[in-house]
């Protein structure tokens, strides 16, 4: 049987061993931590529960597809619903809009509060679906690195309306002229952090998340998101892959045109091919001694990090949703210090993520599990201690104004996450999370493809690398690797 060794246990490389598992391969996964799913974490402290990665779960049929593979039913291993907001949000004025899932109820609420026209949101979700028919089989599910793919009947169909993709537009400027009211201009702009990126730089062809979000929908395992890991990672166990935890991939050897073997914890393993599911940056700088770093991957500026708290808190909030979002006043000059300065805004966007809204274990009785996040600069040495002191100080000002309350009262403990640990702990290159931000209209062209030009069994999956970050591009870049590889 041939072997395959895939080195990481991100949401990517879970996906793309159990896809080479389905192909016939002998599957080995190497993760350098305790337990495996890179990003997609958890913590559990006095009957607390956190997710500590990505909180927002869509797409989940990228999931299903995994257990199909084997002729199996999802809902066996793996359960999740649909929420009935994707988010809520407030602003410093009082303003409220609730992001439901029913769009009909959606763009009421948008015209009562703000007097834009339902008519704006439901043309605005209609074109985002149209842009992700456009985009998908271009962007999303196949790589744009391999000629052959240009010649496929879906390429072809895209590639017809390609100059319907606004990839010279920024998505501030298109969603500006769209709806012109700041408040919802403000709300579809956030969508280019989900990637990392700054709406007024990145192409409005990132307009196609709002169409995952609103038209397919924001759903949440019943277990929480690491349940994402652990469900998939049993299936895959009883499919016969194989996990080595505390195992560090010291180097990737090769030899002429393909690697030959792995060396970890001073060990070294032959298998037929490889796939890295590590940050690709410090792939090359560590794990293949001699190679260079594309000179592609130069040109391509780091996503954004963030700086993250964890509140155990002894006090329910009903006015909070799963998903919360309070807006900075001035949103461009937060984008402004997180790309150009590299530092923090004092006028911040908070997002609040609160699990023991929809999974009740993971709080205690009256209390609940606060996930708060504000986005951060890449690491480039600068003095996070005291950053992260005066960040913390404006979280709380704009919680407590928005909340009308004093939520350090109610804060019965606290941990943290910056991004020097999550470079520490995730392998993320200066910390960053979606690794290259999608900040110029060509961004999507120059993010590494997901298989070696050089060796012709090293193959890429994960956020680092083609299509980009996130659960769903993950699995997409998993599906993407698997089409490169025959069957065993």
């Amino acid at each position: 049987m041939k072997t395959a060794a895939v080195i990481g246990s991100g949401i990517g490389g879970i996906g793309s061993a159990l896809r080479l598992a389905a192909k016939g391969y002998d599957v080995t996964v190497f993760e350098q931590a305790p337990i495996p799913g890179g990003k997609i974490s958890q913590i559990r402290e006095k009957d607390f529960r956190f997710d500590t990665g990505p909180s927002l779960f869509t797409l989940p049929n990228q999931v299903d597809e995994l257990f199909e593979l084997f002729r199996e039913n999802p809902s066996d291993h793996f359960r999740y619903r649909k929420l009935d907001t994707s988010c809520k949000y407030f602003w410093d004025d009082g303003t409220i809009i609730n992001a439901w899932q029913d769009t009909a109820r959606f763009a009421k609420e948008v015209e009562e509060t703000t007097g834009v026209h339902q008519e704006k949101i439901y043309g605005f979700l209609s074109k985002s679906r149209k842009l992700y028919d456009i985009t998908r089989e271009i962007f999303v599910f196949n790589s744009l690195h391999k000629i052959k793919n240009y010649l496929t009947p879906g390429f072809r169909k895209s590639l017809m309306h390609v100059h319907e993709i606004n990839a010279f537009t920024s998505m501030h400027n298109k969603n500006l002229r769209w709806f012109k009211h700041p408040k919802l201009v403000q709300l579809f702009d956030r969508y280019a952090t989900y990637n990392g990126s700054d709406p007024w730089q990145a192409p409005a062809t990132l307009n196609i998340i709002a169409h995952l979000e609103h038209n397919i929908g924001a759903f949440f395992p019943e277990k929480g998101m690491y349940s994402i890991v652990e469900s998939l990672v049993k299936f895959a166990l009883d499919k016969g892959v194989k996990f080595r935890f505390n195992a560090r991939v010291q180097e990737i050897i090769k030899k002429g045109k393909y690697i030959h073997a792995l060396k970890v914890n001073d060990e070294v393993i032959r298998f037929d091919l490889v796939v890295s599911n590590v940050d690709v940056d410090n792939l090359y700088r560590n794990l293949l001694p001699g190679e260079k770093i594309p000179a592609t991957r130069m040109k391509n500026k780091r996503s954004t990090s963030a700086l993250i708290f964890y509140w155990g808190v002894n006090k329910t909030f009903p006015e909070l949703d799963v998903h919360n979002i309070l807006f900075s006043n001035d949103y461009r000059q937060e984008f402004a210090h997180l790309f150009h300065t590299k530092t923090i805004s004092n006028d911040l966007t908070v997002y609040i993520f609160i699990s023991s809204k929809a999974v009740k274990g993971d709080a205690p009785e009256g209390m609940e599990n606060w996930y708060v996040m504000i986005n951060a600069p890449e690491n480039v040495g600068q003095d996070w201690d005291k950053m992260i002191s005066e960040a913390r100080e404006n979280i709380i000002q704009r919680i407590n104004h928005v909340l009308k309350t004093d939520i350090e009262k109610h804060i019965l403990f606290e941990r943290t996450a910056d991004p020097r640990s999550i470079e520490t702990q995730t392998g993320s290159y200066h910390g960053s999370l979606y690794g290259p931000s999608s900040n110029s209209p060509f961004s999507a062209f120059l993010r590494h493809p997901n298989f070696s030009r050089k060796y012709k069994n090293l193959f890429f999956t994960g956020g680092s690398v083609h299509p980009g970050g996130g659960i769903p591009l993950c699995l997409a870049s998993a599906k993407i690797v698997s089409g490169e590889i025959p069957d065993a």
